[in-house]
């Protein structure tokens, strides 16, 4: 049996290399897991690297009603998806007209001086307030019905300018809303178009209605209304004028009367094309239209390619091309209607 070593120098350096050794395997330990964290951050869906705070302006309508709460709970939504939230890397900073379309300019230019990254909004109305306010700011529509017709980009595929979003084209959609009326209701011979005369968007789309109207053999009767408390002078002027039905063009104005509107349809007996299924849902008879969620949520791609450095220019307009036909048989039977089968069978979705 050997002796135990005397405490010397000789001692000292096998101590030395044995930490030298664990601290070697520590190091190798740690820099494998530091390796592992590496390769799993990437892995979380759009996660941001932390530090920089981006933000995000939002110009919209009524901040209490119900589906302009479903419009921008969408919209963080989808932003989250793609790792962006507020609080941690994102600022949102938002401005509602309270169903005032005068006061639009206004808070377009309150929106512009806090100099967003990105400015979020709704349709035409809305989107061009904002253009008016600034030329360079990107913003980003949720939407809109004819951006190209409005001049509000140079065109679909090539915007141009700082504008660009998701397109409801009112020239596509006006159209085949009145072939399902007609479809409904085939004795129909005189349609009112209930539209808001402050929407840039409108009249392209009613000039869009001019030729399937003639081939339907329909005579058109457009009656406009800016605010809730025109909805009874315009339904009386279609009853002045025999409108046997009404097409209605959506915008937030008359999105946020949609109860009313529905109300005051069945009052008169009138059946009604709406754009939107809030309208369907708070007794309108039918709405062809997007699903709203699938139309706000992806026009967080624009916004989320705009913060990594995007260009708006460069980000064509995308149009929407998956439509809900929705019918309320409540409604139906209320007017007296028998919805026809090759109607019914093509609905997405039927409320009883």
């Amino acid at each position: 049996m050997r002796s135990p070593r005397p405490l010397n120098v000789s001692v000292g350096q096998p101590l030395a290399r044995s930490r030298k050794r664990c601290m070697n395997s520590a190091v190798a330990r740690l820099s494998s897991v530091l390796a592992l964290l590496m390769l799993t951050v990437p892995l979380a869906a759009g996660a941001q690297p932390a530090g920089k705070v981006h933000r995000i302006g939002i110009l919209g309508d009524k901040a209490s009603d119900a589906n302009e709460t479903l419009v921008w709970q969408t919209v963080r939504a989808g932003l989250q998806e793609r790792g962006w939230n507020e609080g941690v890397n994102i600022r949102i900073e938002y401005r509602w007209i309270e169903g005032n379309t005068a006061r639009l300019p206004e808070l377009a230019a309150d929106l512009v001086r806090l100099k967003p990254e990105v400015i979020v909004t709704r349709g035409s109305l809305f989107t061009g307030a904002l253009k008016a306010a600034t030329s360079s700011i990107p913003i980003v529509f949720v939407g809109h019905a004819d951006p190209v017709g409005t001049g509000h980009v140079a065109s679909l595929a090539r915007p141009g300018g700082n504008i660009t979003g998701n397109a409801v084209l009112q020239t596509e959609l006006g159209p085949k809303g009145l072939e399902f009326l007609h479809a409904v209701v085939p004795a129909a011979a005189r349609i009112a178009v209930l539209w808001h005369p402050g929407t840039p968007s409108a009249v392209p789309g009613l000039k869009a209605l001019e030729e399937p109207a003639r081939l339907l053999r329909l005579q058109l009767q457009p009656v406009g209304a800016r605010t809730a408390s025109e909805l009874e002078g315009a339904f009386a002027t279609m009853a002045r004028g025999s409108a046997q039905a009404v097409l209605v063009f959506a915008t937030p104005p008359i999105i946020m009367a949609r109860q009313r509107l529905a109300e005051l349809a069945l009052a008169h007996r009138l059946p009604t094309m709406f754009q939107g299924r809030t309208f369907v849902e708070a007794g309108g008879l039918m709405s062809y239209y997007p699903n709203h969620e699938d139309t706000y949520r992806h026009a967080t791609v624009f916004v989320d390619k705009i913060l990594r450095g995007a260009k708006p220019a460069d980000l064509p307009v995308e149009q929407v091309t998956k439509f809900d036909l929705i019918i309320n048989l409540k409604t139906a039977k209320a007017l007296g209607l028998t919805i026809p089968a090759s109607v019914l069978g093509r609905a997405d979705r039927v409320i009883e």
